[in-house]
């Protein structure tokens, strides 16, 4: 595949973006933080100066060209000028995700050969010291909050402030050193390595060169008419690649600033005080905003909740329409305008999206319902479909042609074909060089010819050419008369209830399709306080009678909307239960990234499926938990198993007609 043609104007490296940055308009705020409650702001000839200085401290301290370093930490500015100081030096920045356990950070840097490493904390130092004796190349750690690491031994840890101080000092005398390595960046070479989140297996580091980053990030940009005048909040898990994107690939190539919240606790006040113009979420985000408002409802007055039922159904009618520009009534106007000042405008400055231009979703299809409230409030939230190895870009969609039921047509430069399996396949400037250390699985997942698997199935829509995805390709299977199965598609009906945190659809190769359910426990808690209900854990409430009733009234209802649905109204749910405990990752169950690992749920709770399907009512279980220390226990149960009305697919035809 022919390569674009490389006009940047020599803006080859993110370093040379941060550059013209800060000659152009060195006066724009360039990162934000809130710190003790309030906003601290550097421009972008402020940041030029600090990452110069913290570029120079690297050296000083030894980093030599070609090596990898760890940065660990939440979203704050000095990490991301730590990845764009380590390119800077010729060095390779890696992320990690800073909830890991200490195996799994373990993992990731013996795997890259980290020398240095750049933490937040005493939390993360620990877990480092925790394990180094299998990190013999590690050499260096370099920490931000220097609180309870005073005693420690600090021939091999660093506070942040004095590499920076050590780098300005030594200005004069390797200089010439950083501006040689500086000038020596290409776009062929590396700009980051980012680890998949291993739904399927042991986490893969994926090679992204300047190329991938800026061409993904100049051309996304360019379609959704992103300026320097943008606002973003930064604060999704930096080793994901949509972070990177968003907060260096975009920022820099725009200009434009990014805010970091003070913590995610005060994450949705910071969100309501910065009030983004471009924001990203994934679904569960979205999810977890409505179900808080559901739950205020819940607690209002009989006639607020009345005006917010009658002007939201009104939304829902013509919100959609007008988002996309299409004829509307005059009545309808005048009755959404006055929903604007009444519900939907305070609505959405209270959730932080008063000001969202273009909004995204993306990491996994959101629910139909959930995407269609946020668009009735007038929010432009679309969705986008992509993955680390494509430099997040695959698929967008335009202004005016947003459905929930499809991910938009292929990004501008990105070239998409379906296989005969029903794969999706592509490639793009953004595809990434290759999987560190790993040819077999490079040459699996990306032929001579640049073309990509995915490992989604999908197909593109004959009446407007977007791309629908059906679900991972691994994971679509069939039942056992032939029909197709798409699990993701039946959980993502389930989630849209507020009470529902997480489901998981089986029936691959069975007769009828059953489903373990997690509860959420604050709107399902909420529920029982007005309820006076009393609980002392998650287990207890997810096993009360009411609960499981609520639960079972929502699993019904879903089942009634499938049996209108011609390709999947067989996938209706027969039989479900209410798991003991929620699915987390530090017990292997999801990724980092909160992705269901569908593989090891099914095999860790054999005993639960197999109670499904051999018509038990209830059924004992004893799990391995582990705790926030690290520590390993147990919790037993005896889960009750709940039988699902189905709805006869002849019925819900007849009743079509």
């Amino acid at each position: 595949m022919a390569q674009p043609s490389q006009t940047t104007d020599g803006l080859e490296s993110v370093p040379a973006l941060l550059q013209r940055n800060a000659t152009r308009f060195g006066d724009k705020p360039a990162y934000r933080e809130k710190e003790y409650g309030i906003w601290q702001c550097w421009t972008w000839a402020e940041t030029e100066k600090e990452i110069e200085a913290l570029a120079l401290g690297l050296i000083n301290l030894g980093v030599n060209e070609g090596d990898f370093i760890a940065i660990i930490g939440r979203n704050r500015p000095y990490f991301y000028w730590s990845m764009v100081a380590a390119q800077s030096v010729g060095a390779v920045p890696v992320p990690l995700y800073q909830d890991s356990a200490a195996d799994e950070m373990a993992y990731v840097m013996d795997h890259c050969g980290a020398r240095f490493a750049i933490v937040e904390d005493q939390e993360q130092v620990d877990k480092l010291i925790e394990v180094q004796e299998d990190l013999h190349q590690l050499e260096h750690i370099i920490y931000i909050d220097p609180r309870g690491l005073r005693k420690y031994d600090h021939r091999k840890l660093h506070r942040f402030i004095d590499i920076n101080e050590q780098g300005r000092a030594a200005y004069y005398e390797l200089i010439a050193d950083l501006k040689a390595r500086r000038e020596k960046l290409t776009y062929d070479s590396i700009c980051v390595m980012l680890y998949t989140s291993g739904t399927t297996g042991k986490p893969k580091g994926v090679v992204l060169s300047n190329r991938n980053i800026i061409e993904s990030s100049k051309s996304s940009s360019a379609f959704d008419h992103l300026t320097r005048e943008e606002e973003v909040l930064a604060y999704l898990p930096m080793a994901w690649v949509g972070d990177f994107i968003f907060s260096i690939g975009q920022a820099y190539w725009c200009g434009f600033c990014v805010n970091c919240p003070e913590s995610p606790e005060t994450m949705q006040t910071d969100l309501r005080e910065i009030g983004p113009t471009y924001y990203f979420a994934p679904p569960r985000v979205f999810e977890t905003q409505l179900t808080n408002v559901m739950i205020r409802m819940e607690d209002a007055s009989r006639f607020k909740k009345w005006l917010f039922d009658t002007f939201m159904a009104h939304a829902r009618k013509v919100g959609p329409a007008l988002l996309d520009g299409k004829p509307v009534g005059a009545l309808d106007r005048l009755k959404y305008a006055l929903g604007n000042i009444f519900i939907y405008g305070p609505l959405k400055d209270t959730l932080g999206l008063g000001r969202v231009r273009v909004g995204y979703t993306a990491g996994e299809a959101i629910g139909p319902e959930i995407f269609e409230f946020y668009r009735s409030l007038g929010i432009n939230l679309k969705q986008l479909y992509g993955q680390t190895e494509a430099s997040v870009f695959i698929t967008l969609q335009p202004d005016g042609e947003v459905r929930s039921d499809t991910v938009g047509v292929p990004a501008p430069g990105v070239e998409i074909r379906i296989s005969d399996t029903g794969e999706v396949f592509y490639r793009s400037a953004g595809t990434f060089e290759c999987y560190y250390k790993n040819p077999k699985s490079t040459a699996d997942t990306k032929d001579a010819e640049g073309w990509v698997a995915t490992g989604d199935a999908g197909f593109f829509d004959k009446d407007n050419g977007h791309l629908r995805i059906i679900d991972r390709a691994k994971d679509v299977g069939k039942m056992a008369d032939g029909r197709l199965f798409a699990p993701k598609y039946v959980e993502n009906k389930l989630k849209f209830y507020p009470n529902i945190l997480e489901a998981v659809v089986f029936g691959n190769g069975r007769d009828a399709c059953t489903a373990f359910i997690n509860i959420d426990l604050a709107a399902v808690g909420n529920w029982a306080e007005r309820n006076n209900i009393g609980y002392a854990s998650y287990q207890e409430l997810a096993g009360h009678p009411r609960v499981l009733d609520t639960i079972q009234a929502h699993v019904e209802e879903v089942n009634r909307s499938l049996a209108f649905d011609p390709m999947l109204s067989h996938c209706q749910v027969h039989r479900f239960l209410v798991l003991h405990k929620e699915l987390d990752a530090d017990d292997g169950e999801m990724t980092r990234t909160r992705k269901v690992r569908r593989r090891i749920v099914e095999g860790k709770y054999e005993d639960l499926l197999t109670a499904l399907y051999d018509g038990s009512k209830e059924i004992f279980t004893r799990t391995e938990v582990t705790y926030e220390d690290g520590r390993k226990g147990h919790i037993s149960a005896t889960l009750q198993i709940r039988d699902a009305t189905v709805v006869p697919i002849e019925r819900a035809r007849v009743a079509a007609e």
